[in-house]
């Protein structure tokens, strides 16, 4: 049993930040499919980050509320490491 074991850990990601955690989950777990290995650890983590995402965007993305030209639109979910930040 490690100390983590009982503990939550919080971790405050930007935008980029986010899409390699995002990114690198995704990545292992496709390489343990090819391996034909279990990947029941990998999906559980990456489905509570992309839970954790859309939740902290609502229908906006943070800091974007408020301003006129965006309320009622909705920005795209795909993000990947190579969108201009």
């Amino acid at each position: 049993m490690t100390a983590l074991d009982d503990e939550k850990v919080t971790l405050e990601l930007d935008r980029y930040e986010y899409g390699v955690v995002f990114h690198s989950l995704n990545e292992k777990r496709n390489a343990m499919l090819r391996e034909n290995r279990a990947t029941d650890a990998v999906d559980d983590v990456l489905l509570k980050v992309i839970r954790l995402k859309e939740v902290a965007l609502g229908d906006e993305e943070p800091g974007r509320e408020g301003k006129r030209e965006n309320r009622g639109k909705r920005e795209k979910r795909g993000w990947r490491c190579h969108e201009t930040r």
